[in-house]
């Protein structure tokens, strides 16, 4: 590149290089690059005369920093700095390109692009020392930053990517898989039309989505698989039309969805099973319109209000230590009928855990009884008749005062029935004194014998009454100690 082919606004760039000032060739601060395709050639840069300053084409100036600083510039051509190692930082901000810029296997100090429109940028495997600044961009091609390197931070926020059309129509709009990022992903604000794909990043410190907005119908919004963060995803307000997959992700703070928007009402609208988190907040948002699938993942708290569930659910193994916010359980069970697959009894387990965790055993004993109701609809006919009995008489041992509201109730029942009519003695003389109310108990309770029943027999239906107080003394029994050796298997 020779200084006498520069045009002024070339020549401009070309002498504050070396002193790594500033060139501004906005007309006004609020200059949008979005109207970059009009501007004249007074803001017209050629791409071939940035690469040959970041390459060494510019002389150097001893005591000064060198550095590419631009603002409001059209850049024309193609950037091309494929596999260059370049130790100046890079401030192309409010500029507007023609063409894609090229860093696949650059080694950059820092890269800055702020509030500038591109077609498209591919930078696979791109080493950046510092940051990269994408903030408030226009892209409207695929941002290919897969396998890239960043000690410092990415930062996306407010920038709009997409929709891509052409060739590149059926690519992910943002390409962040196998990233490897040291400190934060900041993309607040963002939007992509298309899908994000993070499919094996490795972020620091936190990926930052809050109020962002992830468009992809019928397709993956967000496609984070084996994702892993130093310590937060937060999407305070993320709207995710399509499927966020979040499987077997490593969140050790928390995955913080609050008021947040999932829509994939043809399919699953939130995957995070096999997932290892801290704590899930999906606090105050909408019914997911959608499945919700967290299977065999491990949370440390679920805060998920109970109107947020889908009608179709998957959470065979997951595992949670508390659940929030604290609500009856009769509030919590009917999204475990909601279950794909039916009938998952560790679902009712943890649930009840949770409630002890709280304190509550009360809520956790109306859980396991409502599993084991839930069991009994699973069992052929005949032992759905004796759970029917165990539920009706003690509650399969959860209600032991239901059993003894029976007992009151048949008491009364026989110990006035047996004194306005008492049967007549077997052995005249030889009997004792008559006592409805222990004969009455001689008859229900098997192992207990007051000589009552031995002495006398009733007739006519006094006698069908006794052999009714007969057998329900048994089914109480029974049930009553089939009850109590459930609960102290549980102990």
């Amino acid at each position: 590149m020779e200084i006498n082919d520069l045009t002024p606004a070339e020549r401009r760039i070309w002498d504050a290089f070396p002193r790594g000032e500033g060139v501004d060739f906005r007309e006004r601060p609020d200059d949008s690059s979005v109207d970059g395709a009009g501007w004249g050639p007074d803001r017209t840069v050629r791409a071939e005369v940035l690469r040959a300053l970041l390459l060494g084409a510019g002389r150097a100036e001893e005591g000064r920093v060198a550095g590419l600083k631009v603002k409001g510039a059209k850049i024309v051509g193609k950037l091309d700095l494929r596999y260059a190692v370049v130790d100046h930082p890079i401030r192309l901000r409010d500029c507007w390109f023609e063409r894609k810029p090229l860093l696949y296997g650059a080694q950059l100090r820092a890269l800055v692009l702020g509030y500038s429109t591109l077609p498209g940028l591919t930078a696979a495997t791109l080493r950046v020392d510092v940051v990269l600044r994408l903030s408030c961009c226009r892209i409207t091609g695929p941002v290919r930053l897969q396998g890239a390197r960043i000690t410092g931070g990415l930062f996306l926020q407010g920038a709009v990517i997409g929709p891509s059309a052409g060739e590149d129509a059926d690519e992910p709009a943002l390409q962040l898989n196998h990233v490897d990022i040291g400190t934060d992903i900041i993309a607040n604000d963002l939007t992509v039309h298309g899908q994000t794909r993070m499919n094996g990043a490795t972020v620091g410190g936190q990926v930052n989505l809050n109020e962002s907005r992830l468009f992809a119908p019928g397709g993956i919004a967000l496609h984070a698989e084996n994702l892993s963060v130093g310590s937060d995803l937060r999407g305070h307000r993320l709207e995710a039309r399509g499927l966020v997959n979040l499987t077997g992700s490593r969140i050790p703070g928390q995955l913080h969805l609050s008021r947040a928007v999932f829509d994939n009402p043809d399919g699953v609208a939130l995957r995070a099973s096999s997932c290892v988190v801290g704590e899930v907040w999906l606090r105050q948002c909408e019914t997911l319109r959608g499945g919700v699938n967290l299977r065999r993942s491990q949370f440390d708290m679920l805060h998920m209000q109970t109107e947020t569930w889908p009608e179709t659910i998957r959470i065979d193994g997951l595992t949670y230590r508390t659940l929030a916010p604290h609500l009856p359980a009769e509030e919590r069970l009917p999204a475990l009928e909601r279950e794909e697959s039916g009938y998952v009894p560790y679902a009712y387990e943890q649930l009840a855990a949770a409630y002890r965790t709280a304190g509550d055993e009360p809520a956790a004993r109306t859980v396991l009884l409502a599993k084991l109701r839930r069991h009994r609809r699973t069992l052929p006919r005949p032992a759905r008749l004796w759970g029917l009995l165990q539920d009706v008489t003690v509650g399969y041992g959860f209600r032991p005062l239901r059993a003894a509201g029976w007992l009151l109730a048949l008491l009364l029942t026989g110990t006035i029935a047996f004194a306005l009519a008492p049967p007549r003695p077997l052995k005249q003389g030889e009997a004792p004194d008559f006592n409805a109310v222990f004969y009455t108990i001689d008859l229900m309770l098997p192992i207990i014998g007051f000589g009552q029943e031995s002495a006398y027999a009733p007739s006519g239906w006094y006698q069908w009454l006794s052999y009714l107080l007969i057998v329900t003394g048994w089914i109480l029994a029974t049930t009553t100690a089939a009850g109590v050796s459930r609960s102290l298997r549980r102990q």
